[in-house]
């Protein structure tokens, strides 16, 4: 069961996904907004185990804290961004100042773990680029990408941590090989295929031409 939102001046997505048979579930990059995610929760009484942020910036973990208070649940990054959220370093704060600048870290992610929700499992891929420790999380059929790969485009290397070689490594070895009929649920603007990424996106078509 998925359920988004847009939320905050950076028009950040937040997903909320739980198993359908339990309602255990998990938040994927709270940016800002945390009551209207907290009422979606609410509403739909999941059961949020792990509050999961796709990178340490401001605008995907904003709401870390309000949401961890509302429902228990850890705070789990990879371990590359971890100082950067827990110190605030490198995170962006300062295009949103009000909200709070650093999060404790609950668990510290490595490329390839599995986290468990219920009857769902979805899958740590480490893909620097954006951040040292971006990440991609698969599902079944499923691919939240963060600012790692957008509809049309892939996310930006200019910031502090940013490297162009290291996102170009990452579509091309952990991106390209997944199924082309996997949902992209990227971290702002709409929904996407791996399979329409391929045939569209000029970074990737270039990476395939290679």
């Amino acid at each position: 069961m998925l359920r988004f939102l847009t939320l905050g001046q950076l028009q950040s997505n937040c997903y909320v996904f739980a198993c359908d048979q339990t309602l255990e579930g998990v938040v994927v990059d709270p940016g800002d907004e945390a009551q209207k995610i907290i009422d979606l929760i609410e509403e739909e009484k999941f059961k949020i185990l792990y509050i999961i942020n796709t990178h340490a910036h401001i605008d995907h973990t904003g709401a870390n804290r309000e949401i961890k208070k509302a429902t228990g649940a850890k705070i789990l990054i990879h371990k590359e961004d971890a100082d950067m959220l827990e110190m605030g370093r490198y995170d962006l704060s300062f295009v949103q100042q009000e909200l709070a600048l650093s999060f404790s870290v609950d668990r510290k992610l490595v490329d390839g773990e599995i986290i468990k929700f219920g009857m769902q499992k979805l899958k740590v891929i480490h893909t620097p680029g954006h951040t040292p420790g971006g990440i991609c999380l698969l599902g079944q059929d499923v691919l939240f990408t963060g600012d790692t790969l957008f509809k049309d485009s892939v996310g930006r290397y200019d910031f502090p941590g940013g490297n162009k070689e290291d996102l170009r490594k990452s579509l091309e070895k952990k991106i390209l090989g997944l199924d082309d009929n996997l949902t992209i649920l990227p971290g702002h603007g709409p929904f996407s295929s791996l399979g329409e990424e391929k045939k569209n996106n000029l970074v990737l078509k270039d990476l395939l031409e290679k």
